[in-house]
């Protein structure tokens, strides 16, 4: 991705750019599920917003699973054990949107908006652990990596939805 000054920017700081954008989409349902939740006139639309983020982050988190760790396995052979952790968090996280989803199949104007901001809370605990340890261990090594694919086509845990 270039920057406005036409210089390229490392992979593992655009996979901070997108940590950061994943982080504020959080807090934006966990600041609104009461509201929506209370007026009783829109869990459709929070229904829609958290299948966003939950679509979002599985797509950051398939693209590293099938391509970035890999590629940082390959380049880098003593990141294997810190890859290996960071696909476990992976599957905890996604356990945690598998009851986020179920909590919403079943959303009206009776859900309890407990329930649904305990499992965004929990989510946001997963992920704020396994996104600060990502950043501390991986980071570096992406930004040496210079996958030209990547840069003309980049892959989905690169990529934000922008409303």
């Amino acid at each position: 991705m270039d920057t406005p000054h036409g210089r390229l920017t490392a992979f593992g700081n655009q996979l901070i750019e997108v940590h950061l954008w994943l982080r504020r989409e959080l807090d934006d349902l966990r600041e609104n599920v009461e509201t929506q939740l209370a007026e009783g006139a829109r869990p459709r639309e929070l229904r829609a917003h958290c299948l966003t983020f939950c679509s979002a982050l599985d797509r950051h988190h398939t693209g590293e699973d099938g391509g970035a760790f890999p590629r940082l396995a390959e380049e880098f052979p003593e990141l294997r054990p810190v890859l290996e952790e960071l696909q476990r968090d992976h599957r905890l996280i996604e356990d945690s949107l598998r009851r986020l989803e179920e909590l919403l199949d079943g959303l009206d104007e009776h859900t309890d908006p407990v329930a649904v901001r305990g499992e965004l809370d929990s989510l946001a605990a997963l992920m704020e652990t396994h996104f600060v340890y990502e950043e501390k261990r991986i980071v570096a090594a992406l930004n040496t990596l210079d996958v030209p694919g990547w840069r003309r086509s980049p892959p989905g845990f690169l990529l934000v939805d922008e409303h």
